[in-house]
């Protein structure tokens, strides 16, 4: 079934359809909480969502899929649940990079994974390096990752070039500081989804959804399904983007 034919079978118009999705993965702990489980068990429950997501975007033909897997203030919780989420990372990577490859699907992350434990950083090599050619869709972990820093370290760069006489302070554009953003080259999210009943943005991707439209569900995570991204999407597709005009 091609992803035209999966669109219009669920009610969705395929003309309208996001190109870039971000997801805010949250709930896990409480899901587990309300469970009397440790924490972790909401953590694998929630790895077990990310597969399905990926393949539901693929089959949906959404080019890219952004997901905050670990953010730079996620270093401050307990050293054992900090353990337990790079070994379950070590593992997705591990266990979905044939999948990904026979799906189409490329690898890539955003954020500082140079932070990240060394076998997590091989992992992450080896499936970039595996998937590099798949043009099918891109699937972005933010791992280590946080907005301000993303824009501090983008400032730094092209600070450091104006600086080196390599480009003109009133030559810098939208596009120079999109260009020097972890997400250089691809477009920004339409879409941004948050489980768990937050409704806030918690320092992801802050530059990039400046036109998105936001989404907030109380859907823990874990219990995130095909069926309520469907009626996500079906929501999306009813608004009106302005982007500031009037139509």
């Amino acid at each position: 079934m091609s992803s035209d034919d999966f669109v219009i079978e669920h009610g969705l118009n395929p003309e309208r359809m996001p190109n870039h999705i971000a997801m805010i993965m949250d709930g896990n702990g409480r899901w587990a909480k309300k469970r009397l489980w440790n924490r972790v068990k909401g953590h694998e429950k929630g790895a077990e969502v990310v597969r399905e997501m990926v393949r539901t975007c693929r089959k949906l033909g959404i080019p890219i899929l952004t997901l905050y897997a670990f953010s730079t203030e996620n270093w401050g919780r307990p050293k054992a649940e900090v353990g337990a989420l790079m070994l379950l990372l070590r593992r997705f990577l591990v266990s979905e990079q044939d999948e990904l490859t026979r799906n189409n699907i490329r690898f890539n992350t955003l954020g500082q994974t140079e932070h990240l434990p060394e076998d997590v950083q091989v992992s992450i090599d080896i499936v970039k390096k595996l998937t590099r050619d798949n043009d099918g869709m891109t699937l972005n972990l933010a791992l280590s990752y946080g907005g301000r820093e993303e824009i501090i370290r983008m400032v730094k760069r092209i600070a450091g070039m104006v600086e080196s006489g390599h480009m003109a302070a009133d030559a810098i554009t939208e596009r120079t500081v999109a260009d020097h953003l972890y997400t250089m080259g691809m477009a920004d999210p339409d879409l941004l989804i948050r489980t768990s009943g937050e409704m806030r943005i918690s320092n992801f991707l802050l530059w990039q959804i400046a036109y998105a439209e936001l989404f907030f569900t109380r859907t823990l995570w874990p219990d995130f399904s095909e069926a309520e991204l469907i009626r996500i999407l079906k929501d999306f597709q009813c608004r009106e983007r302005r982007y500031g005009r009037v139509n």
